[in-house]
């Protein structure tokens, strides 16, 4: 069998050759793989590079990125460590007082479940969960109703469920938070790089991303978008480093650095990832070329091959909606009373298929679905996966079960 090339490759220094002696590989919800070549080469570039081209790089890396999610204001747009990190720094520096309410998902990954938690006990901060039902991931009514309670400063929830691949009505959360003079912090880790995003016409008041999921970018990088009008009480370190603003530098200039405790900074958030920043550039770069349009065309192929596949074997329940019109191309599976990491060692062992199983670092959403003693075994294709790896994966299943 020869060596195919990627579907998504507009130029010839971003083919990717996939082996098939590789494998399949199924955990893009949690890592994509592989990367477009020039991603590589990007990361590559950075390192040996002199410092007088640091500058340039990050600032370069920068436009790329506001300029993908529609950030009107670049200066409000700090890169992070990952999607964990700008989850934190965004729950942490906003004003709390005791008394003041969140509302979440039930299908929240630890990332944001775990600082919520954390205000609550440490804040007095209080939290309400809005109950899940299949195919209607957030009960808005319920939402309304703690709402209407008054005292809520925030609704903070995934775009998409790492777990089920469930799409959640975030523009609709977004306005019953505003309607209420509240705000909404949006977790993008499941569909940045997938679905296109605009923030300026989202307008989601803070916004946190992966790099190394849907936008193909290596690991150790994300992003926190935090619009002007959002008031945060930062620490009180004043940090030089101004990427995306015009204002000065020098610590005497009036228009510079940024103030304390108020915008965080990258005093706040850590040293920037050079290398993962230009792979993270690149890889947004190969989406937006090529189009995020065809991409989320061919992976939401891709799911509906699987799960039509997948409702025809008896031993399988597949989680959440089947519409693949509401969720990502990440599906979640129980087996009966086979336990999902025997299942996925032995596809992997047995198959060369890799998979996620267990508790995809999403514990409640699992205490939701009713999955906690074993959790799910997900398979969640990505772009340069083909319609034929899906009829294989599904053969390796049935003979495994």
């Amino acid at each position: 069998m020869a060596a195919a090339i990627g579907p998504f490759c507009p130029h010839t220094q971003c083919n990717v050759i996939m082996d098939p002696k590789t494998g399949i590989y199924l955990n893009n919800a949690g890592t994509s793989w592989p990367k477009p070549p020039c991603v590589v080469e990007a990361i590559a570039q950075t390192h040996g590079a002199h410092p007088d081209t640091w500058p340039g790089i990050l600032a370069r890396a920068h436009a790329e990125v506001t300029a993908f999610f529609g950030i009107a204001e670049p200066s409000r747009f700090l890169f992070t460590n990952g999607c964990t990190s700008a989850l934190a720094v965004a729950l942490a520096d906003l004003p709390w007082y005791p008394g003041d309410r969140i509302i979440i998902s039930g299908l929240e990954h630890h990332a944001l479940a775990r600082p919520v938690v954390k205000l609550a006990r440490e804040r007095g901060v209080e939290y309400s969960i809005a109950p899940y039902a299949s195919g209607a991931p957030v009960d808005l009514e319920f939402v309304r109703a703690e709402l209407a309670r008054g005292r809520v400063k925030l609704i903070a929830c995934t775009t998409a469920s790492n777990v089920t691949g469930e799409l959640l009505p975030v523009s609709e959360l977004i306005d019953l938070a505003h309607a209420h003079e509240a705000l909404c912090l949006v977790d993008g880790a499941q569909t940045a790089g997938i679905f296109p995003i605009d923030l300026a016409a989202l307008e989601a008041d803070l916004f946190a991303f992966a790099g190394h999921k849907g936008p193909l970018g290596p690991q150790g990088v994300g992003g926190l978008y935090i619009a002007p009008h959002v008031v945060t009480e930062s620490p009180a370190a004043s940090c030089e480093l101004r990427i995306g603003s015009a204002a000065s530098a020098d610590p005497a200039d009036p228009a510079g650095p940024w103030p304390c405790s108020s915008f965080p900074t990258y005093c706040d958030v850590g040293s920037v990832n050079l290398a993962a920043v230009a792979g993270l550039a690149a890889g947004l770069g190969w989406l937006r070329e090529r189009g995020q349009t065809a991409v989320r065309s061919h992976t939401r192929a891709l799911a509906t091959r699987l799960c039509d596949g997948l409702a025809e074997i008896s031993e399988v329940t597949v989680h959440g909606s089947r519409d693949s019109d509401r969720r990502t191309s990440a599906i979640s599976i129980s087996l009966d009373d086979r336990a999902p990491d025997e299942i996925a060692v032995r596809l992997r062992q047995e198959r060369g298929v890799i998979v996620s199983a267990g508790h995809q670092c999403a514990p409640m959403a699992h205490e939701t679905l009713g999955t906690s003693a074993h959790g799910t075994l997900r398979l969640s294709p990505g772009p340069f996966n083909t319609l034929e790896q899906m009829d294989d994966t599904l053969d390796h299943l049935r003979a495994v079960l």
